[in-house]
């Protein structure tokens, strides 16, 4: 048996001027129906603190496949209509999966000793 290995996937969704509002409400009838889907482990809206336009929609699933079907199913059409509707002005969508430290340091090949500046 394979281990599963829990995946994301974080959407920075910024409204047009003036659509903030009408974009929230439609990102929340996502909520629910999200966290009753099959393999979701935590699904969730914010809104920035300091940039009233942008918002963040994101989910934490046990695999990639639960994911993946999630990414099938209807209130996933959402994000289109709200581009077709020009609700958006920028989607900026990204999946992620779980590494260990080892794999983190594997991946660069050079361990990172100085981390900014």
């Amino acid at each position: 048996m394979s281990k599963q290995i829990p995946v994301s996937h974080m959407a920075f969704v910024r409204a047009r001027a003036g659509r903030s509002q009408e974009l929230g409400v439609r990102l929340s009838a996502l909520i629910e129906p999200s966290r009753a889907a099959p393999g979701c482990l935590n699904f969730a809206l914010q809104q920035s603190q300091c940039d009233p336009e942008l918002w963040l929609v994101s989910g934490f699933w046990v695999n990639q496949t639960a994911m993946t079907a999630y990414f099938s199913t209807p209130a996933m059409e959402i994000f289109a209509e709200l581009v077709q509707e020009l609700v958006v002005n920028s989607l900026d969508f990204h999946t992620f999966k779980e590494v260990s430290a080892a794999q983190a340091l594997g991946q660069s090949g050079v361990a990172v000793h100085k981390l900014a500046g």
